[in-house]
């Protein structure tokens, strides 16, 4: 029995966000040469991937009141797959602020300085200073994610939305769940390609309770896979170059 001077508690409400990887890209062809990462289209493992997302969203009856992408082919058609497993006819929103972290040019890196170049954006908890690739900083990479997310939180409009963006600005978006509204980049936050995120957001800013990371169908337990996307990349590179 309650006592009399208990004030009632009222659950907070949440709003949902679902957050996605794209499906898997290759960024070499056959002979080597490197493939815009700004036109390059999902391969068949990539499709294979988005489809099973979208499943999973349908087994689950999942509806979604908005989504959005970045405006990168890749993501745009893992969205489209998405939405035809689910059945919904959903205009895509495309934010460009939430495009995948920008590299420099491969060229312009001394070739004693690939390895790190490589491995070290993403490695542990990377400073704001830390150069992708030898192009924009995690810090500038904060500086465009966050206020569009602070945007998507003020809109009003949607209580369960899709996000489908980049390993990267996963990782931007998911430190900073973790970190309560903070600036923080863990850089070894694996994102599949494929991987569904769950993240519930309230009224104030410090208001994050994430519900699952990096699940990413149809291998939700990543049993064949031990290393990084950055490693992978790497060993991708170096492979076409010497070839």
């Amino acid at each position: 029995m309650n006592e009399p001077d208990t004030p009632a508690f009222e659950l907070p409400k949440r709003r949902r966000i679902f957050l996605m990887r794209h499906g898997d890209v290759t960024y070499f062809d056959a002979s080597g040469r490197a493939i815009d990462p700004d036109t390059v289209p999902l391969n068949d493992h990539g499709r294979t991937q988005a489809t099973a997302a979208g499943r999973v969203f349908a087994e689950q009856q999942i509806r979604f009141d908005k989504v959005i992408v970045s405006g990168l082919p890749r993501t745009v058609e893992t969205a489209q797959r998405v939405l035809a497993e689910t059945d919904q006819k959903i205009e895509l929103v495309v934010e460009p602020a939430w495009q995948e972290i920008r590299g420099g040019k491969l060229s312009s890196i001394p070739a004693g300085d690939l390895e790190s170049a490589f491995l070290g954006a993403f490695d542990g908890i990377v400073d704001e200073r830390t150069r992708f690739l030898g192009g924009e900083t995690i810090g500038e990479l904060f500086d465009r994610v966050l206020p569009a997310l602070a945007a998507l939180r003020e809109d009003t409009s949607w209580d369960t939305v899709l996000l489908v963006l980049h390993g990267g600005v996963n990782r931007a978006i998911l430190s900073h769940a973790l970190t309560a509204g903070g600036r923080m980049f863990f850089g070894h936050l694996a994102q599949a390609t494929g991987c569904i995120n769950a993240l519930d957001v309230g009224a104030t800013p410090r208001d994050w309770v994430l519900r699952t990371i990096n699940y990413a169908p149809p291998s939700p337990l990543h049993r064949d896979v031990r290393n990084t996307t950055m490693e992978m990349l790497y060993a991708q590179f170096i492979q076409y170059r010497r070839s």
